[in-house]
């Protein structure tokens, strides 16, 4: 998670957010920014956290098999999707502009997925579903992906800077990631060696997408 959160706002503020700028404006770019942060507090708000703490697979799932949370699955299933699709546009936006910036956004985009579908796979066994349909459904919704980054590219020659602006909310969405859901799990953490060894893997997380980003970049 340390190691994401640096990922994120390393490839947000390093990559993403300056290479849509160098396509808008700040005026024009600023606005979707903050349209990518609203966009994903409301639908994790609806589709996430609602049911996230109280409804969390550290209290038991005993219950869950009587079918009483089964719209609890279902609900995570759809946030899911949608997730992952906005998750696909970033990736392709992001190939389109430079290989570069694509392979660091697809990096930070994997390392923030892995803590997000573990999350989602305990869900849906709290929610009733057989670890076997878990697992099979949370992999389905990665389809999302691709079908949002195929419309991506198929949208994109038709509507001007249609790249620039994806990046944007992407950038936004990437900063509402790292800092509403990422951090406030690292505070939970209050020894003085964890927490320092947190802060070395957020930087870690940070150097390696710049190195990942200017290293391609000066190579080719």
């Amino acid at each position: 998670v340390s190691f994401a959160t640096g990922a994120l706002l390393s490839a947000a503020f390093f990559d993403v957010l300056p290479e849509s700028f160098a396509g808008l404006q700040p005026e024009a770019a600023l606005p979707v920014v903050l349209a990518g942060i609203l966009t994903f507090f409301i639908f994790e708000k609806f589709f996430w956290h609602h049911h996230h703490e109280s409804h969390s697979p550290k209290n038991g799932h005993r219950h869950a098999h009587a079918g009483k949370e089964k719209p609890l699955g279902y609900l995570t299933l759809l946030g899911s999707l949608t997730h992952n699709f906005f998750d696909g546009v970033a990736i392709a936006a992001a190939f389109l502009t430079s290989v570069p910036l694509g392979l660091a956004t697809t990096l930070a985009i994997a390392l923030h997925e892995i803590p997000h579908e573990l999350g989602d796979f305990g869900l849906l066994l709290y929610s009733g579903f057989s670890k076997t349909r878990a697992t099979l459904l949370n992999l389905a919704t990665g389809i999302a992906s691709v079908l949002g980054g195929i419309a991506f590219f198929y949208f994109a020659p038709h509507v001007s800077q249609l790249e620039s602006y994806a990046l944007a909310f992407t950038g936004g969405t990437f900063i509402y990631i790292a800092a509403a859901d990422l951090v406030p799990e690292l505070h939970k953490e209050h020894k003085l060696g964890r927490s320092l060894a947190q802060l070395a893997f957020v930087a870690l997380g940070i150097a390696v997408i710049w190195f990942v980003s200017t290293t391609l970049e000066h190579g080719g």
